[in-house]
């Protein structure tokens, strides 16, 4: 038992040294030796876990879909599902560096061996299946396609946070992302279904509401 606590601590501060030096200078500026000397471990710790640069870097990007865990408690999701899912990817860009991490080797993806364009689909289809629930609900607007509707918020979010980073080191992001969905509910959602939403996001999405 000590022996796996020991292993999982290393892990730990691999993945945590490994994201530092991806956000600070990406993929291709982060070195090996550079990630052993800030976890502090031996490179044969770090072989231990971790095949490769880039088998550290899937690892790292997968970090960013722990946003996704309150869904499973979520028995009707729907619009202002999306809208929280944002709105806390948001929140952990300017808490966790892991996760800020994982979002710059998602752009940079084409950088390593294994590209990360699937985690754009990725998130796509989950928001996707969200908008699927909320058109049925009649929560969306029936001209609104629903899968269009997913690439747009993806995109659009992208954008937003990476224009963010750039010039108030995210300091605005969240107040950017609730602009954002103030602009996409008043032109998808029925307007005498529009006070139902909460583009701040909420602690639980909302369970749709017939009119």
């Amino acid at each position: 038992m000590a022996r796996q606590v020991r292993a999982e601590q290393t892990r730990t501060a691999i993945l945590e040294a490994a994201a530092s030096r991806f956000d600070a200078v990406g993929f291709l500026g982060a070195s090996l030796s550079d990630i052993l000397a800030e976890a502090g471990v031996t490179k044969g710790a770090l072989y231990f876990h971790f095949k490769s640069k880039e088998d550290l870097a899937d690892a790292l990007i997968d970090e960013q879909f722990t946003v996704w865990e309150p869904l499973a408690a979520i028995e009707n999701p729907g619009l202002q599902t999306v809208i929280d899912l944002t709105q806390g990817m948001a929140a952990s860009l300017r808490s966790n560096v892991r996760v800020r991490a994982s979002i710059r080797l998602v752009i940079e993806h084409g950088s390593f061996v294994t590209p990360a364009g699937n985690v754009y689909k990725q998130w796509i289809d989950t928001i996707h299946g969200c908008l699927l629930a909320a058109k049925a609900a009649g929560d969306l607007r029936k001209d609104v396609n629903a899968h269009d509707l997913a690439q747009f918020v993806v995109a659009s979010f992208t954008g937003i946070q990476l224009s963010s980073q750039v010039l108030t080191g995210r300091a605005d992001l969240l107040e950017r992302v609730t602009f954002m969905w103030t602009t996409i509910l008043n032109s998808v959602v029925p307007p005498r279904r529009l006070h139902r939403f909460n583009p701040m996001g909420t602690n639980h999405a909302m369970e749709p509401v017939t009119a």
